[in-house]
């Protein structure tokens, strides 16, 4: 039973497929939840891996789990296609996330309101962002943003609305919307890989310490195995070798 975060779907399910197909007498049920549940369902004994698309917090690890990285992937910035705006930087995008700046003019756009998306308070992909970007220095999230469920529901809201920003996993990223620049450096695995793209962040498993079954060990082996990183590769997220 494997339950967290939204933005490893596509990888997850892929690599569950084939592990299953490999090993028929092992089933795998994947449920997602949003990272922070994910966690705490590890440490309450309800899963038996949590996925994380965030770093594990200090107080998390106090309660005794072990992590896999099995994949590292950049969140993207998208708005709509008719959107002038090509560049922005995390400080710039912190104030229109704490309402400081609300009119996409004042970025050099076009003369409208901004319709800020954000993801639900259990979202690792919100809590990197946010972290990323230093929103808590700005105040935090604008009390009247839009807050929706999952990667597909930002792009889906986005795609929809001329003056809507908001932030997805790089799966995410396609023709429906416009991923923007980071202070000058393009959204791409290898930049993100590099260092030089800076929203970006780890996926991994997590599990009660000492507490792993066979079944589960032999997953987190294969998950980073050449064939498991082909499917993190498939889906726009960086290898970990």
């Amino acid at each position: 039973v494997i339950t967290g975060s939204t933005s490893v779907e596509k990888i997850l399910n892929d690599m569950a497929d084939e592990f299953q197909a490999l090993n028929p007498d092992v089933q795998i049920n994947y449920t997602g939840t949003g990272s922070s549940s994910g966690i705490t369902d590890t440490l309450s004994g309800t899963n038996t891996l949590g996925a994380s698309s965030r770093k594990i917090k200090a107080e998390e690890k106090e309660g005794g789990l072990d992590e896999t990285v099995f994949a590292y992937d950049g969140i993207a910035v998208i708005v709509n296609n008719a959107n002038s705006l090509t560049d922005i930087s995390a400080e710039e995008l912190a104030k229109i996330y704490s309402g400081e700046i609300n009119n996409w003019s004042q970025l050099g756009g076009m003369d409208g309101e901004i319709e800020v998306v954000s993801r639900e308070g259990a979202s690792g992909t919100r809590t990197a962002f946010e972290e990323l970007v230093k929103l808590e220095d700005h105040g935090g999230l604008l009390l009247d943003a839009t807050v929706v469920e999952g990667n597909g529901s930002v792009q889906l809201s986005v795609s929809g609305n001329e003056n809507a920003i908001g932030y997805v996993s790089f799966s995410y990223i396609n023709d429906t919307v416009k991923a923007l620049n980071i202070e000058g450096v393009e959204p791409t695995s290898e930049n993100a890989k590099n260092g030089t793209y800076n929203l970006s962040r780890p996926f991994l498993f997590v599990h009660l310490t000492g507490q792993l079954s066979p079944e589960a060990k032999a997953f987190l082996e294969y998950a980073v195995s050449e064939d498991g990183q082909s499917y993190v590769e498939e889906h726009g997220g960086i290898k970990v070798n």
